[in-house]
């Protein structure tokens, strides 16, 4: 009996790992086979080991370095815009108000939102032809000609980025504010009896406090962001002309567009490498075993 209850532990963790093996294991290790195997689904029966081939079709292909600097603007601004403006709205949020609940309720309903629904919402609103935006535009004279928000290469990627930056505010609104409303009032109380200011009180106990929460929800938000590509499939499906395409929706429109699942799987196992490179400098540039240690 007691050597079974020594072992329970690995009984309890046995169906977690067997799902981790099948839905996490598996499939990496079939996409770093099909990394360096020619694998089209066009051609099942020309399927070999080509070595690093698919790599180099990738790496020399005509659209990668524009697809690395639309990856780069999208995770720095999407992330950027929706922690800053998260952050703000977490302290408007802190203090009680009237009707605070209601408000609350309102701002944070767009994190419930499926992407779908907003990447379809926001493409019927934004379009050229018969999108209410351009309309109301052009009813109150603020524009002359209807803006091709989602059509012309140069406004495409941005506005998809607005919209991802709404549809994220929330999450880091929730996060802020959780972290905020943990911090003791009574050390508010001392700083105002210390003549502390506001900005003093903000740097030393509001940030200080929630240092951690910042650098986990930023950490978690840029690899999220990164990979995430269901709002530009959505919207402008990479186009036009991959102006609006970044690594993750490129990945997807060659497993699923042109069915080259080897070359698919390269692109899929460099993003992985830069994911893995960001995290460890982010991590070691922040001192994150560190942060919340005051």
């Amino acid at each position: 009996m007691k050597r079974i209850k020594s072992k329970e532990p690995y009984f309890m963790l046995a169906p977690s790992f067997l799902l981790l093996c099948i839905f996490l294991v598996y499939p990496l290790l079939s996409s770093f086979l099909y990394a360096f195997q020619s694998y089209k689904l066009t051609a099942p029966n020309d399927i070999a080991f080509n070595g690093i081939n698919n790599f180099k079709a990738v790496f020399q292909d005509s659209n990668f370095g524009l697809i690395l600097k639309n990856s780069f603007i999208w995770v720095v601004l999407t992330v950027a815009g929706q922690f800053i403006l998260g952050f703000i709205l977490a302290l408007a949020l802190r203090r009680p108000f009237p009707g605070r609940n209601f408000y609350q309720a309102i701002v944070f309903l767009p994190w419930a939102i499926s992407s779908f629904v907003v990447g379809l919402t926001f493409r019927w609103l934004l379009n050229a032809e018969y999108g209410p935006v351009n309309d109301l535009l052009l009813k109150l004279g603020i524009i002359e000609n209807k803006i091709y928000f989602l059509s012309d290469p140069k406004l495409a990627l941005y506005t998809v980025i607005l919209t991802m930056t709404w549809y994220g505010i929330p999450f880091f609104a929730i996060m802020l504010l959780a972290a905020m409303q943990s911090i003791p009032e009574d050390l508010y109380e001392a700083a105002d009896i210390d003549g502390a200011g506001i900005w003093s009180k903000f740097w030393h106990i509001t940030f200080s406090y929630i240092k951690q929460t910042i650098i986990l929800t930023l950490l978690l938000r840029t690899i999220w962001v990164f990979a995430s590509a269901d709002l530009i499939y959505i919207m402008t499906a990479g186009g036009p002309a991959n102006s609006s395409s970044i690594l993750s929706s490129y990945m997807f429109m060659k497993a699923y567009s042109t069915l080259d699942y080897g070359q698919a799987s390269a692109i899929g196992l460099f993003f992985m490498a830069l994911l893995i490179l960001f995290c460890y400098l982010f991590m070691k540039a922040t001192k994150f075993e560190k942060a919340g240690n005051f």
